[in-house]
């Protein structure tokens, strides 16, 4: 601006000049009245005229600007001697605030380390627990085929008893007709101690069928035994004949391979190979001479050599010695971008450690101030060592309370809680514009004044807009904005200024 001034000021004085010229000239012309030449003079003055008009508002303006902006700089300065002020006088507390900072990172290192001992803890025992499950399920199978070998056994001693039954009821009807014979004739002697003979002898053929079915039941489970365990070697036999079979097929197709690369490049058949592996010890000079003339008929086969052979290999040399260098050079760059991500990384997580305190701190600070200084809070990451990938855990405790989660708090906890991180968060970089849209329905009226109090207190420095329909936060605010329909599909705000009823 002040440099403009200078360059307008020259030009200021280069119009008055040739405003003084031409006013000579004006009179010079009146002396010699020439009237057009005086009119045409004369709007020419009118025009330097008013150029000079605006050029001196110009310089008003700019005058009016250099002052404003004197003004402002020396605010300016008012403010950052207080800034540097308040940084001196926060200095003491925010060392006293490093120490507590650094005392609190050491009990988490040894709670960190508790919890180290205890998760080891938990993998032993986790591990035994495996094992013993594992133990659990095996004499739960022998369990279940001993139950089934029971059943297997009551069914037979089942049919057994059915047998002995059977068995019984004829040793009954035989024991009845002895007595009939022995009521009917005493002379029968001789037929009863026959009788009871042959009794004596159906009893003893009863036990040896028992034995003998009990025997047999035997040889039947070690027959079925055998059996599954024949079947099992079968299954390996056909398991490993497959395998041997694939690896023939495998070997004859790379024999046929070979065979064919031996007679397509070399010129060399099977009969060869063997009459060369039957001749190999009678080797003599004739034979030597033969394999001479073979190989230098093989080298005419082969051809001439290649003249461009060597142009080829520096060209391929070439391309390998750029794409080396090309290697090379994207080494470079992964490693330094990776020391870029790195740095970029820890920037961030510090970052991000020294908002995700400042965000702390302001949350127990609104928390306490929404409801008691009795109450807890707090934010906890799930996984402090990688804190940029972390969740956040949040912690509400009202005064009386011991919830698990955030979900058992009521309905108005909720929104105070979630009120207290929104403006820990606001603390952190405040926003001109605030918009709530009927946050305080939950609430309750002590709550709500809690609520309105709180957004006084912080509409010192932003302006909130509020959607509502709670009398008591329209009647704490400074203007209301309402909607009505004063005709059919018709609607209207109407503002009422509450400042100017106080």
């Amino acid at each position: 601006l002040s440099k403009e001034i200078k360059i307008l000021s020259h030009k200021l004085e280069e119009i008055k000049i040739n405003l003084a010229n031409k006013q000579a000239d004006l009179a010079k012309l009146k002396e010699s009245n020439f009237t057009s030449k005086v009119e045409e003079t004369r709007k020419v003055l009118s025009q330097v005229n008013e150029e000079y008009i605006s050029v001196s508002t110009k310089k008003e303006q700019f005058f009016t600007l250099l002052t404003s902006n004197k003004s402002k700089k020396e605010n300016i300065l008012e403010k950052i001697a207080e800034l540097q002020e308040e940084v001196e006088d926060l200095r003491p507390i925010t060392t006293d605030g490093n120490a507590k900072l650094a005392e609190l990172y050491e009990d988490q290192k040894a709670a960190a380390e508790i919890l180290e001992i205890s998760n080891e803890d938990l993998a032993q025992k986790s591990t035994r627990f495996n094992q013993e499950n594992i133990r659990y399920h095996q004499q739960q199978n022998k369990t279940d085929s001993i139950g089934q070998e029971i059943s297997f056994k009551e069914s037979t001693f089942e049919s057994s008893g059915h047998r002995i039954e059977k068995n019984s009821t004829d040793l009954q009807k035989i024991e009845e007709e002895i007595k009939a014979y022995l009521s009917s004739a005493d002379s029968s002697d001789d037929e009863l101690l026959a009788m009871y003979s042959e009794k004596e002898s159906i009893e003893k053929g009863v036990v040896e069928a028992e034995k003998d079915y009990y025997r047999v039941r035997g040889e039947i489970d070690e027959a079925d035994k055998n059996s599954r365990e024949i079947q099992r070697m079968r299954e390996n036999v056909d398991a490993l004949v497959v395998e041997l079979r694939q690896r023939a097929n495998d070997s004859n197709i790379q024999l046929t391979a070979i065979k064919e690369r031996l007679s397509v490049e070399f010129n060399i058949t099977t009969a060869d190979l063997e009459a060369d592996d039957d001749a190999e010890n009678q080797i003599d000079e004739l034979h030597l001479k033969d394999d001479v003339a073979k190989l230098k008929s093989k080298l005419e086969s082969i051809g001439p050599i290649n003249p461009m052979a060597m142009e080829a290999f520096n060209e391929i040399k070439e391309r390998y010695d750029f794409i080396i260098k090309e290697k090379d050079d994207l080494a470079k760059a992964k490693t330094s971008l990776l020391t870029t991500i790195s740095e970029i990384d820890e920037v961030a997580k510090v970052t991000f450690l020294e908002a995700f305190q400042s965000i702390k701190a302001n949350f127990v600070k609104v928390f306490r101030s929404l409801f008691t200084e009795q109450d807890d809070c707090d934010l906890i990451l799930t996984d402090p060592e990688n804190p940029l990938e972390s969740g956040i855990d949040i912690v509400a405790k009202p005064k009386g309370k011991r919830p698990l989660s955030i979900n058992q708090l009521s309905g108005g906890e909720k929104t105070l809680t979630a009120t207290s991180l929104l403006f820990s968060i606001y603390l952190l970089k405040p926003a001109p514009f605030c918009i709530f849209d009927e946050v305080d329905a939950p609430l309750d009226d002590a709550n709500i004044d809690k609520f309105n109090n709180i957004i006084q207190t912080f509409s010192k420095d932003s302006q909130f807009i509020i959607v509502t329909h709670n009398k008591r936060s329209m009647a704490s605010t400074d203007i209301i904005y309402g909607i009505t329909m004063m005709e059919q599909g018709v609607s209207r705000v109407v503002p009422v200024d509450l400042r100017d009823l106080e």
